[in-house]
């Protein structure tokens, strides 16, 4: 048991100043819908398919090349634009821009979820990231074990009793312990999120993955003698899914790739839901379809994952427990690296202090 305990503490005492961070940043993004501050976000969303085309015709007729457009939907009344070049804009229902950025820096939702999701580091950040909530589980884990031995003294507290080294271990091995359930799933979703392998290798049991994979076009290069025209796909791709909301529509990306209708069917739990329209962006007919209908047990459980782990299912209620889960872990993962390293400066001092003293009483002798 005591080398556990030495472990927890080394493990917890590098590591945690990140997963703070990690905690933090993801008890914020719980409500980033409400702290993206730009004119019309309020508005209640309209789901009129002519208006939405207008809006997007008149996208695809810019100057700027498009990589998506994410449409106003529950809890933000404005459409987001991601340009290719990294900019993008807030439009309003209507068609009216009400905000612009050329940086993600720019913008504190976009920087903050960056932040959270890759570290401002592209993809290593996001394994970095992985292997971190990893670790946190392992912590929640062996705290928990560890927590056992002194469970008579359970006294919860949000704050320590004093900052004080002792304080500071019990203070963290029961907030630990209490909200241990919450940061089991905060960690285990972020982790499988972030770790392919890990994924696969927890929902092996229920079978392989059987995502549907885009179809492979010859070309993606549109015509420029007509202007595109969405209005038909859109009616196409809501009488394939009836009752189907669309959210987003994906511009090729690379060679051969399709442009894709992204669809929240009715009993999806993911925001932008898991329903694809792939269209052929020359022509906008469509060339095919993925309906998490036809998937296994395996890509129903992985659909769920973002959702638990962002609260984006469980109404106000999971909202408020998985920020609780975030600033849970920002106060054990800071108060940690504190106390650990606050108390290794002082006992160091203190035998650099024996050490002079003993070194005086030799040159006094």
């Amino acid at each position: 048991m005591r080398a556990l305990t030495l472990l927890h503490r080394w493990v917890g005492a590098i590591v945690g100043a990140l997963l703070a961070l990690l905690g933090a940043t993801g008890a914020l993004l719980v409500w980033r819908d409400r702290l993206t501050f730009v004119p019309h976000a309020g508005d209640a969303v309209s789901r009129d398919p002519a208006a939405l085309a207008r809006v997007l015709d008149m996208l695809a007729a810019g100057a700027r090349p498009l990589d998506r457009v994410t449409l106003a939907g529950e809890g933000l009344g404005v459409h987001q634009v991601v340009f290719r070049d990294g900019g993008g804009a807030y439009l309003s229902q209507s068609g009216e821009v009400v905000a612009r950025w050329s940086s993600a820096w720019q913008r504190p939702e976009l920087l903050l979820f960056d932040l959270h999701h890759r570290l401002l580091l592209g993809e290593a950040g996001e394994t970095v990231n992985g292997v971190a909530a990893l670790v946190g589980l392992v912590l929640v884990v062996s705290g928990v074990v560890l927590w056992w031995r002194t469970r008579a003294r359970f006294r919860p507290r949000l704050w320590p009793a004093r900052m004080t080294s002792g304080a500071i271990v019990h203070h963290h091995r029961d907030l630990g312990v209490l909200t241990a359930p919450l940061l089991a799933v905060s960690l285990l979703t972020g982790t499988m999120m972030a770790l392919p392998t890990v994924e696969r290798l927890l929902l092996a049991p229920l079978g392989a993955s059987d995502r549907a994979q885009p179809p492979k076009l010859a070309t993606t290069v549109a015509p420029t003698a007509a202007p595109m025209r969405f209005a038909p796909l859109l009616a196409a791709a809501t009488r394939r899914f009836r009752g189907a909301e669309l959210q987003r529509v994906q511009w090729p990306r690379g060679t051969g790739a399709p442009l894709a209708l992204r669809l929240r069917q009715p009993f999806e739990w993911t925001p932008n839901g898991r329903t694809f329209v792939y269209a052929d962006p020359a022509t906008l007919a469509i060339v095919g379809v993925a309906d998490p209908t036809a998937g296994g047990a395996h890509e129903r459980m992985r659909e769920k994952l973002y959702p638990l782990h962002a609260a984006k299912v469980g109404g106000l209620a999971w909202k408020l427990a998985i920020t609780a889960s975030g600033l849970a872990l920002a106060l054990l993962g800071s108060l940690a690296v504190y106390g650990f390293w606050t108390t290794r400066a002082r006992v160091s001092a203190a035998r650099r202090g024996r050490r002079a003293a003993v070194a005086g009483k030799r040159i006094a002798l």
